[in-house]
């Protein structure tokens, strides 16, 4: 069951206003399917898709996916009362009698998910081939890069759409971002209102999920970039390979240029001789020396590019990570055309919610919010924040239930290492008993000799653990919220209350500010 919502509608996506009518018999023979038509002279055009019932305009192709308990097909007569013109599914939903006797033309494909992508862009005018789609993919790193890329599409001049986990934007306009990548029909729609509104360039997080349940199928990438590889999404990939091979099918020819990564081993394995090559570690098309951090965090480098490049660069984002994210960053829009100047321009003013995001109200120590859920992810920012004080680590660390279980000890290892406070919490308990997750997590931190790790502690509650890791930080000291980055709720038992870790830690400052006198 979805989680619900308190305080939010859910809308249906966006959709282009000029749509030109597809027939049916162009939609069956372009993707290889079966038509069963009725004999009536039912609509034989399709203007719209969705795979969702309660979001069916009239004119749509309603997709009737097979599900792992349900089959889309059982919600095809609300989806024909809302206005359908046709049905796309498999044998199974065409042989339901909600499908077979509707009346409806049905278009049958033994794998309708696969070719869901390519029969969407066709409906709306295949919208990738009129954009710039810059697709960034890894474990870390995706949502800074993207963000990196726009500000150097913008610094140039370009008019930016943005996919990813924090927002999608259409130029100025904010939507909500369910997923990483929206669902294939979704996402065709979005293009569309992108190039009827004058978006030239879209960067673009595409996860592994996306692309192994065919959410980008039928998506052109102009530039296809790879950050990194860690453990992540064991609960929905099989293994490492599994999940190597599914952020590999970004590069499989759907991208006119590929731009990887290569300071670790899964992005060598990426590397063919027209693939472009970053590093801030080692040899690489594109490098950087020189690398210094400020107090503040800001951090200064020279990047070295191709034909002799060598550019100044200033990052406000703190992390040696972020020099890798801004290299991978260069590199892709400098192949869209932009001109190195407006990258730098771009890099020195880029902003990223919830990513090494800076919350400073007057107190006398560091406070970060940062996304790292993953057990590298949780090492390099540590390691990061380690590198910029002489003061403590203070560290609030939970895990999300519902996914990856084995990530958990590895989690609260890696953070107890590197604190000299762990304070262990809730995240997104979702279905889970809390108190399990918490064990798990506190198991890994536990496991590291005392002499290896610094204090660990076990607060449930998220917003008092904050505020403990607020009361006990001196001058000088760094305190770090991770795990939740951006995001603005904490799902408990299918419910998803309000709650910002920004908000959270500004106020704790704040209360502890007014306490002092300050």
């Amino acid at each position: 069951m979805p989680a619900k919502l308190v305080g939010k509608a859910v809308t249906a996506p966006p959709r282009p206003t000029r749509i030109t009518p597809v027939p049916l018999t162009t939609l069956v023979a372009r993707a290889d399917a079966r038509l069963i038509a009725p004999d009536h002279g039912r609509p034989a055009a399709a203007t719209g898709i969705t795979l969702r019932a309660q979001h069916v305009l009239p004119g749509d192709l309603f997709a009737a996916l097979p599900g792992a308990r349900v089959h889309g097909a059982d919600f095809a007569d609300a989806a024909i009362a809302a206005g359908a013109v046709a049905v796309l599914t498999d044998e199974a939903g065409a042989a339901k009698p909600v499908v077979r006797d509707s009346g409806l033309p049905v278009v049958v494909h033994d794998d309708p998910r696969g070719v869901l992508g390519s029969v969407a862009a066709w409906i709306y005018g295949e919208p990738s081939l009129h954009l710039a789609v810059l697709g960034v993919t890894g474990t870390s790193g995706k949502t800074t890069t993207t963000y990196m890329v726009e500000a150097g599409l913008k610094a140039a001049g370009h008019h930016t759409g943005l996919i990813g986990t924090v927002e999608t934007r259409i130029g100025g306009d904010r939507l909500a971002s369910a997923f990483t990548t929206p669902e294939a029909p979704d996402l065709q729609a979005l293009f569309a209102v992108m190039v009827e509104r004058g978006v030239t360039h879209v960067p673009m997080e595409v996860s592994s999920h996306a692309l192994a349940l065919g959410r980008v199928n039928g998506t052109r990438f102009a530039v296809g970039g790879f950050t990194n590889l860690s453990q992540d999404h064991l609960d929905f990939h099989s293994d490492m390979e599994d999940y190597f091979q599914a952020k590999a099918m970004l590069f499989d020819g759907r991208s006119t240029t590929e731009v990887v990564c290569v300071d670790g081993e899964w992005g060598k394995r990426l590397v063919t001789a027209q693939t472009i090559t970053v590093s801030a570690a080692g040899a690489a098309d594109w490098t950087a020396t020189g690398i210094t951090t400020s107090r503040s965090g800001e951090q200064s480098f020279t990047m070295h590019g191709p034909d002799g490049l060598t550019l100044p660069i200033t990052l406000p984002i703190p992390g040696s990570f972020n020099v890798a994210n801004a290299l991978l960053a260069a590199a892709c829009v400098h192949a869209a055309g932009v001109e190195p100047a407006d990258i730098a321009a771009g890099l020195a003013s880029v902003e990223v919610p919830g990513r090494m995001e800076r919350v400073a109200v007057g107190q006398d120590f560091t406070a970060v919010v940062d996304y790292a859920h993953k057990p590298a992810a949780v090492a390099l920012a540590l390691d990061a924040m380690r590198g910029r004080t002489d003061g403590r680590v203070i560290v609030v660390l939970g895990c999300g239930g519902d996914r990856d279980e084995g990530k958990r000890p590895l989690m609260g290892e890696a953070a107890a290492r590197r604190s000299d406070l762990l304070i262990v919490t809730d995240d997104n308990p979702r279905t889970e008993d809390p108190a399990a997750i918490r064990a798990a997590t506190l198991a890994g931190a536990l496991d590291v000799p005392k002499a290896e790790r610094g204090e660990v502690v076990e607060v449930g509650d998220r917003r008092a653990a904050i505020e403990a890791a607020v009361a006990r930080a001196g001058t000088g000291d760094v305190v770090v919220i991770a795990g939740k980055g951006h995001e603005t709720g904490q799902e408990i038992d299918g419910v998803v209350h309000p709650f910002s870790d920004h908000d959270e830690l500004r106020a704790a400052i704040w209360a502890r500010l007014e306490e002092s006198g300050r």
